[in-house]
């Protein structure tokens, strides 16, 4: 199992003084296993959003100390912003990044509550999926009226905090606690300095919509003249013509008709669904789990959308663009790039590469970084700062900074060479095997999507897209292999002087070979994998391209043969005789298949240049 991460994303209402952004995040950092990530602060809307990741038991001190920091340093008497806020620390969410479920984050949620509530006296409501009641999951909800409402809200007993006393904290408000999906913070820049034209555009996006308005409502919505309004036996639907005698009428109809809950619609905008009469009628957004709102950036100078992506894995960051896109077009504006605020999750960023090259009629069957630059440039991240992917990508994998890997080819040839043992056969096997890989993709992406190669377009895109994960797997193996190798002359050198001790050391270096064979053999399998893809690519790949494949079918054959060399020089010291015996026989197995393979491709390369 995976070792336990918690991220932690809280939000502080403070983003001019650095000094007391400082004093606040200097607490994080005090905290042992707590690795601080990201400060982005917002004069505008005079906020601070602060990520950090650790243990469990880190994070939880972690964000404590902070929000005591936190009501101790600022005062919401004197706060002022363009975003919502209710307190000092706004809202602090907690999310599970590995090796933790849903429900321990949430009970870790909890004690941090309790502990605000009790010690430093600031009400605290429990939202997302720590959220005690349906009613207060979301934060919009909970945050309407901010902290200049608060104290008559706090007097309302369907109000009372879920941790803390149902008192006014005048200084330090009140704080939102819970676990919730990754959160992305995305905003979209647009060629204006108007934020109601951003605002316009936002309250199509998001879920919660707006008001329906009738009459000049062309290109820009809120210039609408007539604000729709439900009435006693009047109750239109948001999303055409229709009116409804009886609420329930209508409700039945967005169901039927459009798809969507019109009581959770109402209520997302704070409205009672039994008695609307008197409200405005509302339509919804385009996109679930996504929050939005306009605004001015004065150090950018233009208008922003700022957007919540509170579910990426349901709404994505290239579909909530590409669909601003049209709509700033309809009204005579230009998305100039977008920004994403702290941290984005590896999958999110991947897919959204994806996205694009699917868009441009590329292959998927490219680098991992070329992917993810495709992505970056697409949303338009550099439009107003620098984007690095090390610095703000989560969850990268780690393969990818591998010390071997990140070598250059002439340090690594070095490195080789040295009289060291490692690295040695079984990372070169490996390195041979993913250059092998490397060709076909190379091959294939040559070949397909280009004028005349529609017939073969799909079957070298899925070649290209195999080659690229094989390739990959196989440059983790250089590292793996040397790593293998270490692990088992550590083991060779623990300390046997008592017969405990020598039980010990036999037990550690017998595990420790195997996982020397395991490493080699994946190699040797990979590489096959490679082979199997390079006999594809000489079949449907570009003639003129032909010597490739086979250069490359010779590199992963040699991966093959390399690999089940290095299992077998490492066989003759296991003890364990059944092991023994399938892993000779799966090398056996392994090779004389590679060696058909290599022939079949190498008949055909040399058929072709004769």
């Amino acid at each position: 199992m995976s070792k336990a991460l918690v991220e932690c994303v809280p939000n502080f209402s403070e983003g001019r003084n650095m000094d007391v952004i400082n004093q606040i995040t200097s607490e994080i950092k005090s905290v042992e296993g707590v690795r601080l990530l990201d400060v982005d602060p917002g004069a505008e809307m005079n906020r601070t959003v602060v990520t950090f990741v650790g243990s469990p038991e880190g994070v939880k001190e972690a964000a404590f100390r902070a929000i005591k920091k936190a009501a101790e340093l600022i005062d919401m008497r004197k706060h002022k912003g363009s975003h919502p806020r209710m307190g000092a620390t706004d809202v602090c969410p907690f999310v599970p990044v590995s090796g933790i479920t849903v429900e321990e984050c949430v009970e870790l949620s909890k004690e941090v509550a309790r502990r605000v509530g009790e010690e430093l006296g600031i009400p605290v409501y429990l939202y997302e999926k720590s959220a005690t009641r349906p009613e207060r999951q979301n934060l919009a909800i909970i945050r309407q009226g901010e902290y200049e409402g608060l104290a008559e809200k706090l007097k309302d007993p369907e109000w009372k905090p879920d941790f803390g006393p149902a008192e006014f904290n005048p200084q330090a408000g009140a704080t939102v606690i819970g676990v919730r999906e990754f959160l992305i913070a995305y905003n979209i820049n647009l060629n204006t300095r108007e934020a109601k034209y951003a605002t316009d555009i936002a309250f199509e996006l998001r879920e919660r919509g707006r008001s329906v308005r009738r009459g000049n409502i062309r290109p820009f919505y809120f210039k609408g003249r007539e604000i729709l309004k439900y009435r006693e036996g009047h109750y239109p639907c948001g999303s055409c013509e229709f009116v409804g005698k009886t609420m329930d009428e209508t409700i039945r109809h967005c169901k039927d008709i459009h798809h969507y809950d019109l009581p959770h619609l109402l209520k997302l905008n704070g409205i009672d669904p039994e008695h609307p009469e008197g409200q405005s009628v509302k339509k919804p957004g385009k996109f679930k789990h996504c929050k939005a709102i306009g605004w001015l950036v004065p150090e950018y100078d233009r208008a922003q959308i700022s957007i919540n992506l509170t579910n990426y894995k349901v709404t994505s960051m290239h579909h909530v663009l590409e669909e601003t896109r049209r709509l700033a077009a309809e009204r005579g504006l230009v998305v100039t790039g977008s920004e994403i605020v702290g941290l984005v999750p590896y999958p999110a960023l991947l897919e959204t590469g994806k996205f694009y090259l699917q868009q441009q009629g590329r292959s998927l069957g490219i680098p991992i970084r070329d992917i993810l630059e495709t992505a970056i440039q697409s949303l338009g991240l550099r439009d107003v700062s620098d984007f690095k992917i090390e610095e703000r990508v989560l969850g990268l994998p780690e393969d990818l900074n591998q010390p071997l890997v990140q070598m250059k080819v002439a340090d690594f040839i070095d490195e080789v060479s040295r009289e060291s043992p490692a690295p040695g056969g079984g990372s070169i096997a490996a390195l041979s095997g993913s250059l092998g890989a490397a060709l076909a993709s190379m091959v294939s992406n040559l070949t397909a999507n280009k004028r005349g190669s529609e017939a073969v377009d799909e079957i070298l895109n899925e070649a290209a897209e195999k080659a690229q994960e094989i390739k990959f797997k196989l440059a983790a193996g250089i590292d793996a292999d040397t790593n293998a190798f270490n692990a088992y002359m550590e083991a060779r050198r623990l300390p046997s002087k008592t017969p405990e001790e020598k039980k010990i050391k036999h037990q550690a270096e017998q595990a420790g070979l195997k996982q020397a064979v395991h490493v080699p053999l994946e190699t040797a399998r990979q590489s096959l994998e490679a082979l199997k893809v390079a006999e594809i690519v000489v079949k449907y790949g570009n003639p003129n391209s032909i010597t490739d494949v086979g250069v490359g079918a010779l590199m992963a054959f040699n991966g093959v043969k390399g690999g089940v060399f290095n299992v077998l020089i490492n066989l003759g010291q296991i003890e364990d005789q059944q092991f023994v015996k399938e892993m000779k026989e799966t090398c056996r197995t392994l090779e004389k298949e590679a060696a058909e393979l290599r022939d079949r491709i190498l008949s055909r390369v040399e058929e072709k240049i004769k």
